[in-house]
């Protein structure tokens, strides 16, 4: 079971999508699972208070820049069995998943990094454990993902050209891309589309809409039952 760890400062908006149709199903047959950690549970404070987790940046500028020791410890926990707990974070190779016969990565994402792909998805899908840390404000203190480096290799994506308010909507990304991606979860493998002759255009019944007194009909090919004129249509598309 691929087990997939999101650290977030908003566990609930990322839960509501993730328990949802293929993603809720493959939690529910144990092809995947979803853990959380927040930032705020490991910085000190009394229970019911409000534990900060951001700061001014250095050298100033606009905006407010996540601490790096709450998104370490978070990632610590969510790594907890994989990395030795009698090294102290910083040390040269604490990390055991190796050893193990589990394999751990650290996602971290970046405005202007390599684009995440299919392919990485197929390279994701081999790990145990996926970290997926989600940043907010002005991005997260640069020593997080040095010192991160020395827990678990760390990959750096991102998802689409545009920014994001935070780091949830492309590691949603990245858990539907993945997920859907391993045996079982849709079903036949032939269904991942990029694995078959696919069409941008699809189509289902009726055979004829009409709309404002024109009618809009599926293509005969379409029709014929047969599948390499259907393939060849399919690749000129």
């Amino acid at each position: 079971m691929l087990k997939f760890h999101l650290i977030t400062l908003f566990e609930e908006a990322c839960d509501a999508y993730l328990s949802a149709s293929i993603i809720g199903r493959a939690r529910k047959d144990k092809k995947i699972s979803i853990k959380y950690q927040n930032p705020r549970d490991f910085v000190a404070g009394k229970e019911g208070s409000y534990k900060k987790v951001d700061e001014r940046p250095y050298g100033g500028g606009p905006g407010m820049v996540m601490q790096a020791l709450p998104i370490i410890k978070a990632v610590q926990k969510a790594l907890k069995g994989l990395v030795d707990p009698t090294s102290n974070v910083g040390s040269t190779r604490p990390y055991m998943g190796e050893k193990k016969g589990k394999k751990a990565v650290i996602v971290w994402f970046k405005p202007g990094a390599k684009q995440f792909t299919n392919k990485d998805a197929d390279a994701l899908a081999k790990y145990s454990d996926v970290v997926l840390v989600c940043g907010r404000y002005e991005g997260i203190d640069e020593r997080a993902k040095k010192i991160l480096k020395t827990l678990a290799p760390v990959k750096e994506f991102a998802v689409g050209e545009a920014v994001y308010t935070g780091g949830e909507v492309p590691a949603l990304a990245i858990v539907d891309a993945v997920t859907r991606r391993l045996p079982g979860v849709l079903g036949k493998d032939a269904s991942v589309e990029e694995r078959r002759i696919a069409s941008s255009a699809v189509y289902t019944r009726p055979e004829t809409i009409s709309y404002k007194g024109k009618n809009y009909k599926v293509p005969k090919v379409l029709q014929t039952g047969h599948h390499a004129n259907i393939d060849k249509w399919r690749e000129k598309r």
